[in-house]
């Protein structure tokens, strides 16, 4: 018979409340240690700033738009996949910005994915992971 013991803990005369997530080290991580809550918080702000660049940047063309995307986007990503080996669910997920960010620079458009990450000299993330 397997016992649980729970146990209540308190900060003077409050009592905490548990959590399913903590932040530790800038990072969401849930009791399994599962960081699939901060990929999808890195994918989800990554997103949103590509969505900014690309509707307040009028030039698609490859000067203006890896520089900004390598320099604001990027950073969410990498950041996820070279620190913790995100499951694969999340991999996909930061990929799928990825690929949007590659989309939108002028001349690439019709290019397959691989193609287009060679030709901005990135990788991809389902490659960085191990």
């Amino acid at each position: 018979m397997v016992s649980c013991r729970c146990y209540t803990y308190k900060l003077g005369d409050e009592r905490l409340e548990s959590s399913p997530a903590e932040r530790d080290l800038g990072a969401w991580v849930d009791g399994k240690l599962n960081m699939s809550q901060h990929c999808a918080l890195a994918a989800k702000r990554a997103s949103h700033v590509l969505g900014c660049i690309k509707h307040s940047i009028a030039s698609r063309w490859r000067e203006v738009m890896v520089p900004l995307c390598t320099a604001l986007v990027q950073p969410h990503l990498e950041y996820c996949v070279q620190f913790w080996v995100p499951q694969y669910k999340d991999i996909k997920l930061l990929e799928c910005v990825q690929r949007r960010m590659t989309k939108i620079v002028k001349g690439l458009e019709d290019k397959t994915y691989k193609e287009r990450l060679r030709s901005l000299d990135l990788f991809s993330l389902e490659k960085a992971e191990g």
